[in-house]
């Protein structure tokens, strides 16, 4: 593993559960490759009493985690709209908090006609600093269509903010984990971040990524179609082993 320091400005990275589960697919595997530690969490008191155990350590639903100046918000539940407000402006105090330069939100726009052969990647900036970001990294903009949900819960919050947030969207199956797009969305992350990643082990486990996943990717489906009512997310496993 090699990180590329010519940048010293501190990024944030956010994924949460959204279609094919890009966002936590991409967002986890590099937690993981990249060695990241926790340092914190984000609770919220009307979030459902949810822990997750992973090799004897109890972990919360929503963590921190940092690598040099990569810093990471991981979500393993969705959300609900009203939710996804409070999650937006606890990133955003966050983000003040740590002197973080930009944000980067990982997710999945959905297509069920997508060529495996030919995957897809857009993005879409708050601010038109960032605007050379896609330019440099040879990434389409995202140029016409409808944006909901937690995606334009953090989009509405970063705009009106002095703080740039860049969203990479690939192309995904929206019914369906989709790891495929995860493996897309991850180099093209990668090259953003001048850091070398390999994704050879994700290669290896997308059957068993797919099935192991199906139930929160059930989760996401439902709280994406209730949108525009309040109701309470339920238990979803951790994205990544």
């Amino acid at each position: 593993m090699k990180i590329n320091k010519l940048s010293k400005e501190n990024v944030l990275l956010v994924g949460f559960p959204s279609n094919g589960l890009v966002g936590t697919f991409t967002i986890s595997y590099l937690i993981h490759y990249l060695g990241m530690k926790q340092i914190g969490e984000i609770e919220h008191p009307d979030l459902p009493p949810t822990l997750f155990v992973e090799d004897g350590e109890i972990l919360s639903p929503i963590r921190i985690y940092k690598k040099d100046n990569i810093f990471v918000i991981i979500s393993d539940l969705p959300f609900d709209p009203y939710r996804a407000y409070d999650f937006s402006e606890s990133i955003l105090q966050y983000c003040k908090n740590n002197d973080i330069q930009k944000i980067i939100i990982v997710s999945g726009m959905e297509t069920i006609n997508q060529d495996p052969k030919s995957p897809k990647i857009f993005g879409l900036v708050t601010h038109q600093s960032l605007e050379e970001l896609l330019y440099t990294n040879q990434i389409s903009k995202f140029l016409a269509g409808s944006i909901f949900g937690t995606d334009a819960a953090i989009i509405s919050v970063f705009r009106k903010s002095k703080i740039p947030a860049l969203v990479l969207y690939a192309k995904c199956h929206p019914f369906f984990p989709d790891p495929e797009a995860s493996i897309l969305a991850i180099t093209t992350l990668a090259k953003v971040l001048n850091v070398k990643v390999d994704t050879t082990d994700i290669q290896k486990k997308m059957e068993r990524l797919r099935i192991q996943h199906r139930n929160l990717m059930e989760e996401t489906i439902r709280a994406l179609q209730q949108q525009q009512q309040e109701k309470q997310p339920t238990r979803a496993p951790q994205i990544y082993r």
